[in-house]
């Protein structure tokens, strides 16, 4: 990286205005040229979703800036594949910074943690950031946060098909801890309206009791006042139950 200038991808669920994403743009344009392609709308919880069922239309903002009207899947794919030159190709992509935890089974659901996983399945390694104070708007750590981990991943690299999820807590985190997802204790709640013209519609929620305290978790680190950094894959094989299933083979 010392020999040529870092190129760095940006992308995030929130929107291409969110302030999370404005503050990582500022952060990282310390280290590198950034290139911004980002949904033009919000796209919480969009999870690893591509748009096939419509077209989609791309904003040129300006040299370094585009919006695209999908999801932040799509973002990642239009930009290594038709928004971006051979040469601006990127050394990294980083998403974010979400407003909003992406923790243990959330993750799944993530825009923010698609992003990067996105990237990784097309060759160019991924980070996922994300603020879990729901409230505060003030992302000044958090994009100092993504500026050291982005370096030490520039640095050191990732192994193949590696993305990191970095969540980083409430004020000023007391460390970094390399972590493994967790699982949370949670029960949906589904809240019933009515409509103007009489028809029932629904909002979908969950209220969260805990989470499973199994040593090393996302969950556990945050609690403990840490910057999560859990690092994951697209393969979603589980290899123990694949032991354990081998008499199902005929």
């Amino acid at each position: 990286m010392a020999s040529e200038k870092v190129r760095i991808l940006i992308t995030n669920d929130d929107g291409y205005h969110s302030e999370g994403i404005i503050a990582l743009e500022n952060a990282l344009s310390e280290i590198g040229d950034c290139y911004v392609v980002a949904p033009a709308s919000e796209m919480s919880g969009a999870s690893h979703s591509l748009t096939l069922a419509r077209p989609l239309r791309i904003r040129q903002i300006d040299a370094r800036h585009w919006t695209v009207d999908g999801t932040p899947t799509d973002c990642v794919t239009l930009a290594l594949n038709q928004i971006l030159s051979a040469e601006e190709r990127p050394h990294i992509c980083v998403s974010g910074i979400n407003h909003g935890a992406n923790l243990g089974d959330d993750a799944t659901y993530s825009g923010t943690v698609a992003g990067a996983m996105e990237a990784t399945i097309l060759g160019v390694s991924g980070l996922a950031f994300s603020l879990v104070a729901n409230r505060n708007h003030d992302f000044t750590e958090s994009a100092k946060i993504a500026k050291e981990i982005t370096e030490m991943a520039l640095q050191e690299g990732l192994p193949p098909k590696t993305l990191l999820n970095v969540n980083v807590p409430k004020g000023i985190p007391i460390g970094i801890k390399v972590t493994k997802q967790g699982f949370k204790d949670a029960r949906p709640v589904i809240s019933e309206h009515i409509d103007p013209r009489g028809k029932p519609y629904y909002w979908i929620g969950e209220v969260r009791t805990g989470f499973h305290a199994e040593g090393g978790t996302d969950f556990e680190a945050i609690d403990e006042g840490f910057v999560s950094v859990t690092p994951m894959r697209s393969d979603l094989t589980n290899h123990l139950a694949i032991e354990m299933m081998q008499n199902w083979e005929r």
